[in-house]
């Protein structure tokens, strides 16, 4: 049953199933806390998240932290090459087992000395063997599930989730076409950001063109925006533009092999993945809500190699220090407008065509949103 505070209020506009009918989800969603907490069950445990690269569990012993929300989980890779998942947090008082990433033979808890192998089982509690009844095998670690996908790493805390592959139906096809060296990917480089907006409101303006001619004037340099198109499919959708200019005040880049300009995808609920012109990159932008209106963006790079190259450098220093401030700017003064007594909702802006100026990407998103919250807007 929905709660009282999703349901239509007075001066809500319906939020429809078909895009160029619709009304934008109410100023509500991104402001009121009580939305920000059910999103955590309704759509964050519930839900794939990225947790790191398999460049970061290279070699057995290799474990990395990822936070969803509350929840902290470590991925480890085991001496047979399986990838395993649980909940970051000791089976005796609860105390955090690791942090961050690095290597290990045992997990081993800081607070008592509890340790665990990497598949999760229990191996020594100091001063327990004369205890009665102390069974070891009922102490193991908590799973989540786990999966790797072109390289990524992701964790699902819903035992019951489906896998990532099958809900991500053409997503590998599409990454594969766009950067065919994807499996030969490593970590290179994380900037990351903290920015004064709600995280949908990011996720909004990354899903549409719209606002590119008249805030990015250097992407719609780079990128050939009459082949610009926006598609969406099911858990993701895909933002592609079939030519580039080797000459765009973006960076510079030789094209060599490369026949496309620009792709890029969301992938439900908080992850957007791009690959540039130029030399084989790939990096991924993870939006990470942090209170209602607060967000934390982690920007992950990952090359041939660890060290890019002046050409790929050029890339990473556009995408840090141009884009990102740009679209930072725009969604940090959505969310002060969103809290303005003159504004609740707009209209999505659709064109027949679904060209790179029409919304139906953003409200696609919007749409995953209220039904994951079983939403009454109309």
């Amino acid at each position: 049953m929905s709660l009282p505070l999703l349901q239509a209020q007075s001066g809500d506009n319906p939020f429809r199933d078909e895009p160029g009918r619709s009304f934008t989800m109410p100023s509500r969603f991104y402001l009121d806390p009580e939305i920000y907490e059910r999103e955590k069950d309704a759509i964050f445990y519930r839900s794939w998240w990225f947790a790191g690269h398999k460049s970061q569990l290279d070699k057995p012993g290799r474990f990395i932290t990822t936070q969803i929300h509350e929840q902290s989980i470590v991925i480890t890779r085991t001496t047979d090459g399986a990838l395993n998942a649980f909940y970051n947090v000791c089976q005796h008082r609860g105390h955090e087992l690791v942090s961050g990433s690095g290597s290990a033979r045992l997990l081993v808890c800081p607070y008592h000395a509890w340790s665990y192998d990497l598949d999760g089982k229990l191996r020594n509690a100091p001063n327990t063997a004369d205890m009665v009844d102390f069974d070891k095998c009922a102490f193991s670690l908590k799973s989540v599930q786990v999966e790797e996908f072109c390289g990524f790493v992701f964790v699902n805390l819903d035992p019951d989730a489906l896998p990532f592959r099958e809900q991500a139906g053409d997503l590998e096809a599409e990454l594969r076409h766009y950067c065919p060296s994807i499996d030969n990917m490593v970590y290179a480089h994380r900037h990351s950001y903290d920015v004064a907006s709600n995280w949908k409101v990011l996720i909004d303006n990354f899903l549409e063109c719209y606002h590119c001619g008249v805030a990015h004037k250097d992407f719609v340099n780079l990128v050939d925006m009459k082949t610009y198109q926006s598609q969406t499919c099911g858990i993701y959708s895909s933002h592609t533009s079939q030519g580039a200019s080797v000459n765009s005040s973006a960076f510079k880049f030789e094209k060599g092999d490369v026949e496309f300009g620009y792709a890029a995808w969301f992938v439900w609920p908080n992850l957007t993945i791009w690959v540039y012109p130029g030399e084989a990159n790939v990096s991924a932008l993870q939006i990470i809500p942090s209170g209602p209106d607060r967000t934390i963006e982690h920007l992950d790079w990952f090359l041939p190699t660890s060290e890019p190259t002046k050409q790929l450098k050029d890339a990473m220093v556009y995408m840090d220090e141009v884009l990102q401030p740009e679209d930072i700017g725009l969604c940090e003064s959505v969310q002060r407008g969103l809290r303005s007594k003159g504004y609740n909702q707009g209209r999505f802006v659709i064109d027949n065509d679904l060209s790179e100026l029409s919304e139906h990407a953003v409200h696609h998103f919007q749409k995953m949103v209220v039904d994951a919250l079983d939403a009454r807007l109309g």
